[in-house]
């Protein structure tokens, strides 16, 4: 297969800051072949008020013009149900991200992932308004052992919350984002037992391209590559590979790409943890694809999936272009700029891939 026509592309897990690092970042979500993006709350402070969320829609849509920003408010005891009604009845939001606290950048206003009831009405809210819930689902590392949690296990610690969210709203949708472990694939899966149309989904999850190809050796050492959550084990990558190239509904696309200035990736202590893939999103993809011979099944896990769980319409679109995936060789840059001061180095930087994006009318 030479070419392909993905149409619609969806990311529906992104992160572009704010200031000079957006203005640098987000106009590469569409260099990257991406239509429709997903943005993340987690700025300082914390996106939380339907004034902040209109303002900062606005100005990405200056910084990005042909792309069609999708927006989140952070999961935090400010939110009422009230504001959530709200917010989804002016068309301001499509979800609300739940970061544990302390578990990943900017999540120190999040909740405690051991008890949420609190936030039961917020959920309620949102299931009558069909929003979208958007789980970090990890339990946050502790210093004692009275939990024994650490990085390794985190995400698979954190599964019987989801399970217990969704089974207090059944008809919630519930997103379990950046997937890394091949117990998450399988509470999925299991989730989803007896769901055979993607309309009937609301449990998914999304999955990165660089947890697609990372294993715990490409990121020990290596600061680039660290991550929250971290890649895992060859048999975790193996399990994520099968989920985003399986064709199920529940399973599509969402980067978690995460820029850090370069000086803040290569420090001695306490590295930010975040990949930068946004740029060549796509043509990361569309390598792990092909490898495993599912190229079919590209358009499905960046498009189809993620704008049917979503609910999007064309209607709603700043852009009817097509993204086409076409084969060309192309360098990973060793770093973009601002040219101000701003370096950010991205994910594969120095290697060569095999895939590039065009975009036709």
């Amino acid at each position: 297969m030479e070419e392909i026509e993905l149409g619609v592309t969806c990311d529906m897990h992104v992160h572009v800051r704010e200031g000079p690092m957006a203005e640098l970042v987000t106009p590469t979500i569409r260099e990257g072949g991406v239509s429709v993006a997903y943005i993340m709350p987690n700025l300082q402070p914390p996106v939380t008020t339907l004034e902040r969320v209109i303002q900062y829609k606005q100005s990405l849509e200056q910084m990005s013009p042909q792309t069609t920003f999708l927006m989140s408010f952070y999961l935090c005891r400010e939110l009422t149900p009230e504001l959530i009604h709200e917010a989804a009845q002016a068309g301001a939001i499509q979800g609300v991200k739940c970061y544990p606290a302390g578990v990943t950048t900017n999540s120190t206003s999040g909740v405690d992932p051991n008890d949420f009831s609190a936030f039961y009405p917020v959920f309620r809210a949102m299931e009558e308004e069909g929003l979208v819930l958007n789980l970090h689902g990890e339990k946050p590392s502790v210093s004692d052992d009275s939990e024994d949690i650490h990085v390794m296990n985190a995400e698979e610690s954190f599964l019987p919350a989801l399970k217990q969210i969704h089974a207090a709203f059944p008809n919630l949708k519930i997103v379990l984002e950046h997937c890394t472990t091949a117990a998450a694939v399988a509470a999925i899966e299991e989730l989803n037992r007896g769901v055979s149309a993607a309309a009937e989904v609301r449990v998914a999850a999304t999955l990165t391209a660089h947890h697609l190809s990372l294993t715990i050796d490409d990121w020990a050492g290596n600061p680039v590559n660290f991550c929250k959550p971290v890649a895992k084990l060859p048999s975790d990558r193996r399990a994520l590979v099968r989920a985003a190239t399986s064709g199920k509904p529940y399973f599509f696309f969402g980067s978690d790409s995460a820029p850090h200035p370069v000086e803040n990736k290569s420090r001695h202590a306490g590295v930010c943890a975040g990949v930068y893939s946004q740029s060549l999103a796509i043509p990361y993809l569309a390598q792990v694809f092909d490898a495993h011979g599912a190229l079919p099944q590209l358009k499905a896990f960046v498009s189809d999936f993620p704008l049917q769980f979503y609910g999007v319409g064309r209607d709603t679109l700043r852009s009817g272009d097509r993204a086409v995936l076409y084969r060309s060789r192309q360098q990973v840059p060793a770093h973009i700029t601002d040219g101000r001061g701003i370096v950010v180095v991205p994910f594969k930087a120095g290697e060569t891939l095999d895939w590039a994006v065009r975009w036709d009318a």
